[in-house]
């Protein structure tokens, strides 16, 4: 049995049983994929995947399980490589980082800054996605660490630490009518366009089950991922935005107006996610501190440890 097999199985898995995605992912032939799956089902005297002719269907009761020890054991061998580069190349490495369009436009920036001018050698690549691509790219290994709202505190492979909470804001060209009809209610907010994130993201689900209590269908006329892109609409007068407040920026979108919504939805919160059995790197440690600054070492290192942590992570919110 030999690591690349196992890698092999691992991806071809991620990839829903198509070997061509697999073998263009890890940069091998799809001949050679099938010939080492084939090696390793003759080691074990078992298959791994279900067939149909030279097409794979599924996966075997005995693959489920070896799946899930090759990626234990693999996860093992990155934590064992981090720990030789930890103590052999303290101040180089790479580093990914999952974040949503908000959180990487809005938040991020200074925490980022400040990390590269520390370790300018740290190779840092961030990968943007809504909530749920981010909580599962964290899951599966293929990013350290994970910010994000709502979705990512519900895997249970991830270690999620509340950085800080937010709430929302309606914004609109300084001449719309609302800004002349305060106090701000969902009833008001019903009566024109709204231009908003997908219900799905960044705590839409939030806004949609506050707006179903109260009776009220919003008149959602466009739903994007990107806070830009709800500005962008409302700029163009073609509806309200209601968004995250810490999107809006008075000097770059000075066009348009702001009114608090605070009131009217509960907050949400902003999370930082880990698998529970990384090993992490000293500047992975910093980068955290960076991002959530009420987090020591000693409070991230309790969290891995299986420490209750929650009472203690929320009061620091």
């Amino acid at each position: 049995m030999k690591l690349h097999q196992l890698r092999y199985v691992r991806e071809i898995a991620r990839q829903n049983l198509n070997i061509s995605q697999a073998a263009e992912i890890l940069h091998t032939s799809q001949s050679g994929i099938s010939k080492q799956i084939q090696l390793l089902e003759e080691e074990l005297n078992l298959h791994v995947f279900e067939r149909n002719g030279k097409r794979l269907t599924g996966v075997t009761e005995s693959g489920k399980l070896i799946l899930t020890l090759a990626e234990r054991a693999l996860r093992e061998i990155e934590n064992i490589k981090r720990v030789s580069e930890e103590f052999s190349q303290k101040e180089t490495g790479s580093l990914t980082l999952a974040t949503t369009h908000t959180q990487a436009r809005y938040r991020l920036p200074s925490a980022v800054q400040a990390f590269i001018q520390r370790y300018p050698d740290v190779k840092l690549h961030i990968h943007q996605g809504n909530p749920t691509q981010v909580a599962e790219q964290v899951a599966r290994g293929e990013a350290d660490i994970g910010i994000a709202t709502e979705v990512i505190s519900s895997y249970d492979k991830l270690l999620c630490f509340p950085c800080y909470q937010w709430n929302r804001c309606i914004i609109a060209p300084h001449s719309h009518p609302l800004f002349n009809d305060l106090p701000l209610t969902l009833e008001k907010i019903s009566q024109y366009p709204l231009i908003t994130y997908d219900f799905t993201f960044t705590g839409g689900s939030v806004v949609n089950r506050v707006f179903a209590e109260a009776g009220l269908v919003p008149n959602v006329v466009l739903t994007a991922i990107d806070a830009d892109v709800i500005k962008t609409y409302v700029n163009l007068g073609l509806g309200i935005g209601l968004l995250a407040n810490i999107a809006f920026d008075p000097e770059r979108d000075g066009g348009l107006g702001i009114i608090d919504a605070s009131h009217l939805f509960p907050s949400s919160t902003t999370y930082l996610g880990l698998r529970r059995d990384v090993y992490l790197r000293g500047y992975m440690y910093e980068l955290i501190q960076l991002l959530a600054p009420q987090f020591d070492r000693k409070a991230i290192d309790a969290g891995l440890q299986g420490t209750a942590i929650n009472r203690i992570c929320f009061e620091a919110v």
